[in-house]
């Protein structure tokens, strides 16, 4: 996907392409003329990539994608230890740039995914701010049909789909099999964060690149996949990433 245009760099066997800017990550999905890439983007953390050395499967899931982003400081950080400058991008951010360059440029969009009120919500805003959301299919669908109908009928240009990991790349890769000619990302709970219904990490956090604290705090049970971040520092600092 645009290889030639972005460099990229192994973090722990997987393969992450850095981006400058949010502005160079949208352009290298949409294309100034209003072409979309097809494929298929992740976003990679700490957590991901300690999950994916761990697990065969989900590491073969991972690498099947066309696109393979730093949303988190860590990732970022061993990019830059290994030579090559780039900056972090937030899933939830750049969902949001590409919805709203998706309005700029009249590109169909379908969202998946999500409690029923909060996906017919997110739809409502999308078209408020002029984004063609063509089809708005929420997470207790009866027939996994019923969204290779929506795909077939509407041709979207980007769908993205809110349902956690691993569960929406799983669904991915399933529906790019039916339609292969758009480009897909998995959001987790960006929706529910673009319509009030979530709340992400107050600005603060976000500047100091403490997101992580923050959920931690407010989700003591996480204690556990935070784990994975200090085995995360050890091999960043020991060079084994």
């Amino acid at each position: 996907m645009n290889s030639t245009d972005s460099k990229q760099v192994s973090v722990g066997g997987l393969q992450v392409t850095a981006f400058t800017s949010m502005q160079d990550a949208v352009k290298h999905i949409i294309r100034p003329d209003g072409t979309v890439v097809p494929g298929f983007g992740i976003a990679i953390n700490p957590e991901k990539v300690m999950l994916a050395r761990a697990d065969q499967e989900l590491r073969a899931l991972i690498n099947n994608a066309t696109l393979r982003f730093a949303d988190g400081t860590g990732v970022v950080r061993t990019m830059a230890k290994k030579g090559v400058a780039n900056t972090r991008i937030p899933g939830c951010e750049l969902w949001e740039a590409l919805m709203r360059q998706a309005a700029a440029q009249q590109l169909p969009v379908v969202i998946i995914g999500a409690k029923p009120e909060v996906n017919a919500a997110c739809a409502d805003k999308l078209r408020r701010i002029g984004t063609p959301v063509v089809a708005a299919i929420d997470g207790y669908y009866q027939d996994e049909r019923e969204l290779h109908e929506a795909l077939l009928a509407h041709q979207p240009k980007l769908v993205t789909v809110a349902m956690g990991s691993p569960r929406q790349e799983q669904l991915i890769e399933r529906l790019r099999k039916v339609y292969p000619d758009a480009f897909y990302l998995g959001v987790g709970g960006t929706y529910d964060v673009f319509t009030g219904y979530g709340k992400r990490a107050p600005k603060l956090f976000c500047d100091l690149h403490l997101e992580w604290f923050y959920r931690l705090c407010s989700q003591p049970s996480r204690i556990g996949r935070q784990l994975a971040l200090l085995s995360y520092l050890r091999l960043h600092l020991t060079q084994k990433l």
